[in-house]
């Protein structure tokens, strides 16, 4: 458990440090790296790095589009098959990441496992 937690708040700060030089595949970079420094077993491989930038995606989404009143984000979501709900659109974002971290994290950890041998 502790583990986990350490492996979750380390993907938010990698992932937030890393997506102020990189483009968006940061965070799977970010779940890259903390899969091979902080060893996982089973699910938590796939589901710690989902749900870390999941949330890390979801909230700067929000927190961007709040700042123009989710203009931005309502025309977008117009575009999708959302009927223009602008937090939909943040959910689907935060998917997006999640599924996008949690394969790298899988990676990572395949990697560390080939490393050791």
């Amino acid at each position: 458990m502790k583990k986990n937690l350490i492996n979750f708040i380390a993907t938010i700060i990698i992932a937030l440090l890393l997506s102020m030089v990189l483009p968006w595949w940061s965070v799977m970079l970010a779940s890259f790296i903390t899969a091979i420094l902080f060893s996982l077993r089973k699910s938590a491989v796939f589901f710690v790095p989902f749900f870390a930038v999941a949330l890390f995606w979801m909230l700067y989404a929000f927190w961007l589009s709040n700042a123009n009143d989710f203009t931005l984000s309502k025309k977008i979501a117009v575009l999708l098959p959302l009927e223009g709900n602008p937090y939909l659109l943040i959910l689907v974002t935060g998917i997006v990441g999640g599924l996008a971290a949690g394969i790298a994290g899988i990676f990572g950890k395949q990697c560390a496992m080939l490393l050791r041998k």
